[in-house]
C-alpha cells in the first residue's frame, strides 16, 4: 500500500512594484484562512507565510492540493496588492535584520538562538510521509541519509541572496549550516539512541525544544509522520509534485529494505557534509560525491541513480511514468536555480527573477 503523504510550502511576500519582500505576511495569512483554514499560518519572519496540504494517498490528490493551494495564496495576496515568491532565499531586499512575527514563541527564538535568526529569511519544503511508527522512522532516516545530497541538488532553487548571485545553487542552506543541530542526521542505533541524543542536546541548552531539530530527516514532532526537510520551496508546482514523489518512492523503498533485513548504508560524516556543500554549491549541474563509494559523480548521474534505486516503489504507487518523465524535464531545463539564472539573463533584471517565480491565483 502507497504510503500517504504531505507538502508544507513557504512563500515570500514581495512588493509588486519593487518586488523586494515586505514584511506583511499576517494579512496574507489572514486573508487565505478564509479559503485555507489551519493549512496556512505566519513563520518567524514576517516576510514569508506558509501553506500545507493535507495528507494524500496519491500523486493527482497531492497535485490538485498543491496547485489550488498555491493558487489561494496567491490570490489572498493580490487581494491585499501583494505577490507571492517561491524562492529559497529573497531576491530583492533588506534581509538582515529580518522583522520577526508577532508572537510568544518567536519571542523565545529569539531569545534563545540571537542573531542566528537574522539568517531565517529562507523559505522551503518540507515533505511529511506517514509513518506512525517512531522506531521505523528512524530507521529509515539510517537509509536516507546517502540520498540527501542528491535530493537538495534536485531541489535547489536558491542562488540569489538580497540583490547578488551567490554562485551557488542552493544558498539557503548555507544559513542551516550554523545552527547547533542542523544538516544530515547522525546515524541512530536505535529509536533510545535517537531519544538519548535528543534529550542531551535540549539539557544542555543547544535545543530551544524539540521542534527546533533542524536536521534534514527527522520523525516529525506533530504528526505520525518522516519530516524531509532540506529542499528549498520549489520553484513550479510541477517541481513540488515530483520532489515529494520522488520522497515518499524513497522512504518506501527504505521501508521495504528494512523489512528484508537490509543494512542501512552510513557513509562517514565529513563525506556526507562535504557531499551536501557540493550539491548546495553546483545543483545539477557540476560533480559530487557518490556517497556509497566516497569517489566523485556527475550530479547527473547520481539523480539518474536515485530514480532506478526507488523505481520499484514508483512502480507499485503508480508514479513511475509520472517521476520519469518529471526527472527528464529538471534535467533538460535544470533546477530551479538554472531557471532563475535563465531569467535573470533575458534582460538582467533581477525583477524578472522575483516575476519567474511569483505565484498565480
Amino acid at each position: 500500500m502507497a504510503l500517504r503523504f504531505g507538502v508544507e510550502e513557504e512563500y515570500f511576500v514581495v512588493d509588486p512594484v519593487s518586488r523586494r519582500i515586505v514584511p506583511r505576511a499576517a494579512v496574507v495569512v489572514a486573508r487565505a484562512s478564509a479559503d485555507l483554514g489551519d493549512r496556512v499560518s505566519t513563520e518567524l519572519i514576517a516576510t514569508s507565510a506558509e501553506a500545507k496540504t493535507s495528507p494524500c494517498d496519491d500523486l493527482t490528490k497531492l497535485d490538485e492540493q498543491i496547485r489550488s493551494m498555491r493558487a489561494a495564496m496567491a490570490a489572498a495576496a493580490a487581494a491585499e496588492d501583494l505577490l507571492l515568491a517561491a524562492t529559497g532565499t529573497p531576491v530583492l531586499g533588506e534581509p538582515i535584520p529580518p522583522p520577526i512575527s508577532r508572537g510568544p514563541r518567536y519571542a523565545d527564538s529569539l531569545a534563545h538562538y540571537r542573531a542566528l535568526d537574522d539568517d531565517m529569511s529562507i523559505c522551503s519544503c518540507h515533505v511529511h510521509v506517514g509513518i506512525a511508527d517512531r522506531a521505523l522512522a528512524v530507521e529509515v532516516s539510517n537509509h536516507l541519509r546517502p540520498w540527501l545530497p542528491t535530493l537538495l541538488a534536485l531541489a535547489a532553487n536558491s542562488p540569489y541572496w538580497a540583490g547578488r548571485d551567490t554562485g551557488h545553487a542552493c544558498w539557503r542552506v548555507m544559513s542551516w549550516a550554523r545552527w547547533p543541530v542542523a544538516g544530515p542526521p547522525p546515524f541512530f542505533r536505535s529509536l533510545t539512541h535517537f531519544d538519548e541524543t535528543v534529550e542531551k542536546l535540549l539539557d544542555s541548552g543547544a535545543l530551544m525544544d524539540a521542534a527546533t531539530l533542524f536536521w534534514d530527516v527527522r520523525p516529525s514532532t506533530r504528526f505520525p509522520t518522516i519530516e524531509i526537510r532540506l529542499a528549498d520551496v520549489a520553484l513550479t508546482s510541477d517541481d513540488a509534485v515530483l520532489f515529494a514523489v520522488l520522497i515518499r518512492a524513497l522512504v518506501q523503498q527504505s521501508v521495504t529494505a528494512i523489512e528484508t533485513g537490509a543494512t542501512a548504508p552510513d557513509p562517514a560524516p565529513e563525506i556526507l557534509r562535504a557531499a551536501c556543500w557540493l550539491a548546495a554549491r553546483d545543483g545539477l549541474s557540476g560533480k559530487g560525491i557518490d556517497t556509497f563509494t566516497g569517489r566523485p559523480a556527475a550530479q547527473r548521474d547520481l539523480a539518474a541513480a536515485l530514480l532506478v534505486h526507488v523505481r520499484d516503489a514508483l512502480q507499485d504507487n503508480g508514479d513511475l511514468d509520472h517521476a520519469a518523465t518529471g526527472m527528464r524535464r529538471l534535467l533538460t531545463t535544470g533546477t530551479g536555480a538554472d531557471r532563475q539564472r535563465a531569467a535573470y539573463r533575458r534582460r538582467e533584471r533581477l525583477t524578472d527573477v522575483v516575476d519567474s517565480a511569483a505565484l498565480s491565483p
